[in-house]
Parts: C-alpha cells; structure tokens; sequence
C-alpha cells in the first residue's frame, strides 16, 4: 500500500518498524528465559516529553462516506454493515498485537465513556478539580489511542502519552460514573496500567525487538538472534509467519522452548496445523493455536451473517474460507478466499480482512489484523481502469528489462472506493493485495484506491521549507498528483517485477543459461529457494525496500505524458502535476521522513519514511543540484529547491538507473546488497543529524480520521455520522461497542499472555 504524503493514512505493503538487538540471557526464577537488561535511565520528561505528547488541538477530520453509502441498495447496506461488524471485532486484536498495555488501556477509557454522556463526565470531572484544557488533552488522548488501536503510533510506531499529569487523569476516572458503579475493578486497571501509560523509559518509546523498543508478536524476551532461528526453522516447516506470534520459554532441560501460536478460534490441537515439541539447533519448537480467539469468533458470526447477503458465489465463497482461516488457524484457507476475493471484479461493495500487512512485525513477517469495507467510485475508477488498460505497455517502459518481469501481465482490478470501513492502526490511501508471493506472482491481485481518504487528510496542513511559488503549486495539485502516484505506485510499482526461484523439482522460472544480471553482466548466481518468500528473505529491510521501489516507479512513469492524459492532465497543466508528484515525494523524505528516525539506535522507525529519505538523498548526492536542501535561517528553517526542466532528463536517468539496482536485488534475492544500499541512502550524515533538529521544531500532529458507524434496525441499515473532533471520536467508539463484553475479552486476553512481557514492568516502575 501507500501511505500519504504528508498524513498518517497508515498502511502499506510491507513495512518494517525497528530493527533489533542482540542480546544475553539468563534463566530467570519463574522459568522465563528473559534478556539481561541494564536498567536504563528515563527520558529527561521536561526536555522531551512533547515528542511524545498529542497536543490539545490535534486535528479530527470525517472519513465522509454518506453519498457512496445512501446510493448502495438495502441488500448491499446490510452486506456493507455485518462486513463492518466483522472488521470493527477484528481490529480489536491490533490492541493486543500493539503493546502490552493497550488491551487494558482501551479497556478502562472504554468503560468509563460507556458509563455515562460525555458532558456528564465532563462536568464532574471538573468539579473534582480537572481543568477544560486536561479534559480536552484526556479525550485527544482516547481518541488517539482508539485511532491508533493502541498507544503506539501507527504511522512511526512512537509512543503517546496523554498530555495531562496522572493525577489529573486519576481525578477523571474517579469523577466516572463507572467508578462509582464498580470502583474495585476501574481502580485495578487504573493502577495496573498507570505506569505503562506513562512511562518513558527508552526501550518503551518505540515498537522493536529487544532493547530497542516493545513488541507483542516476540515474547520480550526474544532477541535478534531468537528471530533468526524461529525463522530458519520455519522455512524448514514450510510456515509463514502471518498469523502467528513467538513466544520464548524454558524447557524442563534448560533448553529454550520457542512457541508458534496461531491465530484461531479452536484452541485444541489439530495436526498438522499444530505441532508437537521438536528439537531444533539447541532448542525446542512447537505450534500451537488459539491467538485472539474470542474475538475471532465474534469475527466469524458476523461475516458468516455477512454470507446472507453476498451478491455472488465470489463474495460467499471468499467469505466462506476466511471464516475456515479464523477458525482453524489455517493460512491457506485465508489464501483460498484472496483467490476468490481476486476473481470478484468490479464489486459494488470492496471488502479484504485478516492478517495482512508485517510492517510492525520487527522481523517483516507476521500480519497486523485489517479490515476494509468501501464502496465504489465510478468516475475514479473509469481513470484507473484505463491505467490497466495500458499497463501492459507502461511496464514495458520500465527500465530493467523483460528478463526481470513477469513472464506474463495478470490484469488486476483497480478500482477507487469511498472507505465506510477502516480498522487496523492507520488508514491507507491505496491499496495492493494480496501479499502471499505465490498469488501475487501467479495469479493476480487487485488495487485500490482509497478515493475519500486523500482529500479528507489534507485538511488544514501547512507546507514548511519551500518557496512561496512552489508551496503554491503543491496547495493546487498535491491531491491531483498524489491519485496520480498511487496509482503508479500500487498498479506498476507493487504490480510488476519477477521474483527469480528455484521450483520444489530443481528447475528454474527463468532461463539461467541465459538470462545476466544487469548490475554485473554475469549470470545469475542468487535466487529464492522453495520455502524462501520476499519477507523471509529481506525480514527487517523488506517494506522500506520494497516501498522505495514502489515510490520511485512512480516518479518514473509520472513522466509519461499519456499516463497522465488518463487522469485528465495534459500540456503545462500535466507537467505541473508530473512536478508536483516529485516535489511532494522529495518534500516528505526532507521535511517530514526524519521524524521517524531515532538517533539513538540509528534506527528508522517506519519504512515509508526511510524509503522517501532513500529517495531524497539519492537524487541529492547523485543530482549535481537538481535536487538541493539549504539552510535558509541557521538552526530555524530549511530551503528545498528542486529544477522542475531537469525532471525529464537527470531526474528520469537517476531513477531509471536506481531502479534496476533495486528490482535486481529484489529478484535475486540479494539481502547483502539491499542492505548495503540502502545504509548508503539512508544514513543520517551530516547536515543531516542536525537538520533533523529543524524538522522537529517544525512537526505538526497527524489528522485523526473520525469514521462513521452503521446500525441494523428492522428491515434497514442507517448510516451515522460524526463530528470531526475528540467528543465525536470517542462518541463513535462508544456506539460501535455499546457495552463492555469487549472490555471483558481484551482484559482477559492482557493477563493470559502478561506473563511473556514481564520483563517490561521493571521499565515503568
């Protein structure tokens, strides 16, 4: 996927958050092989505590859908409704897969906004002494943490804190109705999560594996080198990492015993899906399943309802193996139904749900749970229908050659749809799905647009560090060029290259007599095993990676005067839009991509950041000026300048030359010299560390998206919406779960598994 240009539209194929660590162990009493960790000093709160705050005048916009949802029949309505249901139930797992407090966080604010109106609350929070500004920063707060499924951003993977002193927000929770009701439970969760909602020491300010931040898909007492064996000795299983977590114990023996926990509703054991203990490179490994299962149940109620009203054996049979994937903990059923979701062309109502997207995995492997429902966008879609049209003859544009493509184009549909739905941690504005290599490679996928969600997100945003004309042009066309990019970037940047693999037989997709490698002239000497997928092999590098070669795809073939005639742009309007799409990709790697890197463990804390900054400073160290970054005031403000007649030319040369490097690397496999590349690009070299600085003085709060709901009454489906600010937030979250069976699950799910994080609670004492 893509995310936007300068706002959190969250999602993308393949991210990674932070790299890991290695790390020593010892055998800890309760039995838990656990890091040995030096107790590090807090964060210095006063001096850098405003990088973790959202500020009391955080932006809420609408993700308005109403017009795309009021032309839907009564039948699509109630499809569009129990496929909403189901995404809204699933997307509860991303608080478990997020951190492990934020189950218990979601659960205690929840509980006390269901108690009682708003404005109740409000007022008796006030009369207990809380001021209008800490009540405000107590519901921007919620509604980040609701926004975010957590209290980890979802765009940077940073934590969040509420902009209030703990006593405040102590005041608030015994002002509730909730307390009053049962003081007992909210003030064990109050004090059960207190210290992890605030705390700021360094390990617990970003997601990452072992000293470099928290993570739920690893025990945390795992480490770099634990990652790497669970992944060799699920290659030797043939297992895919999406739908599973890891957890580290110790054996009877003293041995370490590495748990692979699938994600199911049936928690008993069910060979082959599960296995037995075996005996690995010094340790042990089994399978289990059972992750999230209360909630997927409630998952699969809803989209078995959904089944009801399917338009056509498609939708129902795509439906049918996804609920088979939930119950059984089964990734192949989950890829059946993407086989029928592919077959399903042109729907009226666009769905996909389950574990998709492994940007926030440390390792680039396991899925964050997702689900969408939209409706279709006739006149976007007609633009975008043509781009595939002609994909066949733009791919051939591309400057790595047929050797390095897919032996064939599988036509994807590509339509542009109007969210109703979006649960996870962050909406996307594209789409490019399914990820299993297997399907994408052989037999198709689809792209979408994500038409409500671009313009939605440019609300109010100001532009620092360019010219008053540039900033101009980027204010009239960045919504223009930004459809333009996605449509690049998810049809022919995702869409096209060639894995080279060695079959299960011995033989090869690719002719390896012939075919050279274009970076060195020789043959080829790298390729993808049988059992080997991009993501195991790329792990941590493989979103930004694949990102980057995504991105600059886009640039290249913004270049193409007839693809920008399909979106209706031609002569000098089509050059300024062809200029603003760089300008904009540019702008973001300078002005905005640093702010997810952290100078304390070098370390990039979002892929589609470190890809732009990729892409940034290639153009900038290889451009002879085409590309220049000054500072305009020392220390205050920064001049990014970009020669808008060199585009066509040097621009175009420098990508094209990129891109074979980084579709050749792709293809063969090559992760030594990905990661070669890209520490090249995207290390932060003077000026650069230091720039970094201004970027941060000049960072503004990412828009909240405010989504509406929908509720079967009778024989109809009404659809509500919501004002664009916290109080609407957290009224839409209080409709979506009306009371607290949700809070009971999250809760029990917390203390089933707070016995592999117990190594983080010294870190918040």
């Amino acid at each position: 996927m893509i995310r936007n240009l300068t706002i959190n539209l969250a999602k993308c194929r393949r991210l990674v958050i932070a790299d890991s660590l290695n790390g020593k162990h010892r055998i800890c009493s309760s039995g838990v092989q656990q890091n040995k960790i030096t107790q590090p000093k807090k964060v210095n709160v006063m001096e850098d505590k405003s990088n973790f705050l959202l500020p009391n005048n955080q932006r809420f916009v609408e993700l308005d859908s109403s017009q795309a949802f009021d032309n839907l029949t009564t039948n699509e309505k109630l499809y569009a409704h129990y496929l909403s249901q189901a995404a809204w139930n699933g997307g509860l797992i991303v608080l478990v897969q997020t951190s492990p407090e934020s189950p218990k966080i979601f659960s205690l604010l929840h509980r006390v906004f269901v108690a009682e109106p708003l404005e109740n609350l409000k007022q008796s929070a006030l009369k207990s002494g809380v001021s209008e500004d800490e009540f405000q920063a107590f519901l921007v707060y919620a509604g980040g943490l609701f926004a975010n499924s957590g209290n980890y951003k979802g765009f940077g993977d940073t934590k969040f804190i509420p902009n209030l002193p703990a006593e405040s927000l102590e005041l608030i929770i015994k002002a509730s109705k909730a307390y009053e009701k049962d003081n007992t439970h909210i003030l064990k969760l109050w004090q059960n999560t207190k210290n992890a909602i605030y705390g700021l020491a360094p390990r617990l300010t970003s997601l990452g594996l072992a000293n470099k931040g928290v993570t739920t898909y690893f025990s945390s007492n795992c480490t770099e080198e634990d990652s790497n064996l669970v992944n060799d000795w699920m290659k030797t299983k043939l297992i895919e990492a999406y739908i599973c977590r890891t957890f580290k114990t110790v054996a009877d023996d003293g041995l370490p015993l590495y748990t692979i926990h699938l994600a199911s509703v049936e928690t008993s054991s069910k060979p082959p899906l599960t296995m037995d203990k075996e005996s690995y490179k010094g340790a042990y490994f089994q399978v289990t399943r059972g992750d999230y299962s209360p909630l997927l149940k409630i998952v699969n109620e809803h989209l078995t309802t959904a089944q009801d009203y399917a338009t056509n054996d498609n939708e129902k049979n795509m439906l049918l193996h996804y609920v088979k994937s939930f119950k059984e903990g089964d990734l192949s059923e989950h890829k059946e139904g993407s086989r029928f979701w592919i077959r399903d062309k042109g729907p009226i109502i666009e769905t996909y749900q389950g574990f998709i997207e492994t940007y926030r995995d440390p390792s680039g492997q396991r899925g964050e749970f997702e689900g969408f429902v939209a409706m279709v966008n006739k006149e976007m879609s007609k633009k975008f229908g043509s781009l595939v049209d002609g994909a066949e003859r733009f791919i051939k544009l591309l400057p790595w050659g047929e050797d390095l493509e897919k032996d064939s184009f599988l036509r994807p549909d590509f339509t542009s749809l109007d969210v109703l739905t979006f649960s996870g941690s962050g909406i996307p504005a594209g789409i490019n799905i399914p990820n299993y290599d297997e399907i994408r490679q052989n037999e198709g996928f689809k792209n979408v647009s994500l038409g409500n969600v671009i313009p939605a997100a440019y609300k109010e945003y100001t532009i620092p560090f360019l010219s008053d004309a540039d900033k101009q042009l980027l204010e009239k066309y960045r919504v223009s060029a930004f459809e333009v990019q996605v449509g690049l970037h998810e049809l022919l940047g995702h869409g096209s290259g060639k894995l080279l693999r060695q079959n299960a037989d011995g033989t090869f997709n690719f002719d390896k007599e012939k075919v050279k490698n274009p970076l060195t002239g020789k043959g080829i000497e790298s390729w993808y095993s049988e059992g080997e997928t991009y993501d195991s092999k790329f792990t941590t590098l493989g979103s930004a990676f694949e990102e980057c070669r995504a991105e600059a795809v886009g640039l290249y073939l913004s270049l193409v005067p007839e693809i920008l005639k399909i979106f209706g742009y031609e002569g000098q309007e089509a050059e300024d839009v062809t200029y603003v799409n760089w300008l904009s990709l540019l702008w973001n790697g300078a002005a905005k991509a640093t702010e997810m890197y952290q100078p304390s463990t070098k370390t990039w804390l979002q892929a589609h950041a470190r890809a732009r900054f990729v892409i940034m400073r290639l153009l900038e160290l290889e451009g002879g000026g085409l590309l220049t970054v000054e500072e305009s005031e020392p220390g205050k403000n920064l001049l990014l300048t970009l020669q808008k007649d060199r585009l066509a030319t040097d621009g175009k040369k420098i990508i094209g030359d990129f891109l074979v490097k980084l579709q050749t690397i792709k293809a063969t496999g090559d992760f030594s010299a990905g990661e070669k590349l890209f520490n090249k690009y995207s290390s932060l070299d003077e000026p650069w560390g230091r720039w970094r600085d201004i970027v941060l003085m000049h960072k503004q709060p990412r828009n909240i998206f405010v989504q509406p709901n929908t509720f079967h009454k009778g024989d109809a489906v009404e659809l509500k919406r919501y004002p664009a600010t916290a109080e609407g937030m957290v009224a839409s979250w209080v409709d979506r779960f009306p009371n607290t069976k949700v809070d009971d699950i999250l809760e029990k799910l917390a203390e089933e598994n707070s016995k592999y994080f117990a190594d983080l609670e010294p870190l918040t004492a």
